[in-house]
């Protein structure tokens, strides 16, 4: 199992979770979040640099729980749905899961996605 865990614009959400769910996953957590990247605070036009700075940008923090031969096609279509091509549109990494349990059923690993 994997974990795709990506940080976008707080407005990509419904291309995120349209492009998650025709991409296989069967569920996703979104949770709103606050930081900065390459961006470092700027915020602007969809130039950079701009003279607007903020010290921490609102962001969206999405984690997509998939079987380890979804992984890749699921990161893309997630990327894809929200690629601006502007500085700041987010970044998208998967992570290798141990276990997952459904707590409803006590299904586990595979069966719990």
């Amino acid at each position: 199992m994997k974990l795709i865990t990506a940080v976008v614009r707080p407005d990509g959400l419904d291309a995120v979770m349209e492009a998650a769910l025709q991409a296989g996953a069967h569920g996703l957590t979104a949770s709103e979040v606050h930081g900065f990247g390459r961006e470092f605070g700027h915020v602007g036009g969809g130039t950079w640099p701009t003279d607007e700075k903020v010290l921490a940008l609102p962001k969206l923090r999405v984690e997509v729980l998939v079987k380890d031969d979804d992984a890749d096609s699921v990161a893309e279509a997630i990327a894809k749905s929200v690629n601006t091509g502007t500085i700041g549109a987010g970044k998208i990494w998967i992570c290798p899961v141990d276990a997952a349990i459904r707590v409803r059923t006590g299904e586990r690993d595979d069966d719990a996605i």
